[in-house]
This record gives structure tokens, sequence and C-alpha cells, in this order.
């Protein structure tokens, strides 16, 4: 697998995560969606890792998956930033995974 993070990305990533400690992680949210399978993609900042997380390198800093939400996820992506909606993007040769990825910060404050 591989994530290509495009430089708009890379410059709000940078805003969001500058002087947290934590992990960037590319979730595979199942929380009200009825079912494991039916899921959005969402950027996470986390504390600390699991023990089923699996390292994906990027060409800026690791982000990490869940290997067992990994079936659900293209073999190459980029992460990009909409700056019109303010967003998130997360895209494949294919497809728009999902247009409108949100950032959640979950570390402690």
């Amino acid at each position: 697998m591989e994530i290509m993070i495009t430089e708009t990305a890379q410059q709000k990533l940078a805003e969001k995560t500058t002087g947290r400690a934590g992990y960037i992680k590319l979730k595979y949210d199942t929380d009200g969606c009825g079912c494991a399978v039916n899921g959005v993609a969402a950027l996470w900042l986390v504390d600390k890792l699991e023990e089923n997380d699996e390292e994906i390198a990027t060409d800026i800093t690791p982000i990490y998956i869940e290997k067992s939400k990994m079936v659900f996820f293209d073999g190459q992506m980029t992460i990009d930033f909409n700056e019109a909606a303010n967003c998130f993007q997360l895209k494949s040769p294919n497809e728009y995974i999902n247009p409108r990825m949100s950032f959640v910060d979950t570390t402690e404050r």
C-alpha cells in the first residue's frame, strides 16, 4: 500500500499536529454506520498505537491503518486538502474514497 500526501495536505497536517505528540491514523470509522462493512475514512491523531496497527510509509510521515481495515482501502491512495471545502480528501486513481475527510484529534490535551 502506498499513500502520497500533496503539498497542500502536508501543510495542513503540519498545522494540525505541530506541538502535538501522537500518531496519524487513517481510520475506517464505522461508528453510527450500521455495520462493520459500512464506514467512512477519516484521519485521526491518536496518543498510542494498537497492536494491530500497520505502518504505511508516505512521503512525509508514517500513517497507520488497522490491519483488519486495510481491505477497505486501495493499494495506491493520495491524501489532499481542499481549501474551498476546508477538508481533507482521500482518493485513488479510480475514485474518491472520501472527498470530505475529517481530521479528528483524539489525544489528551
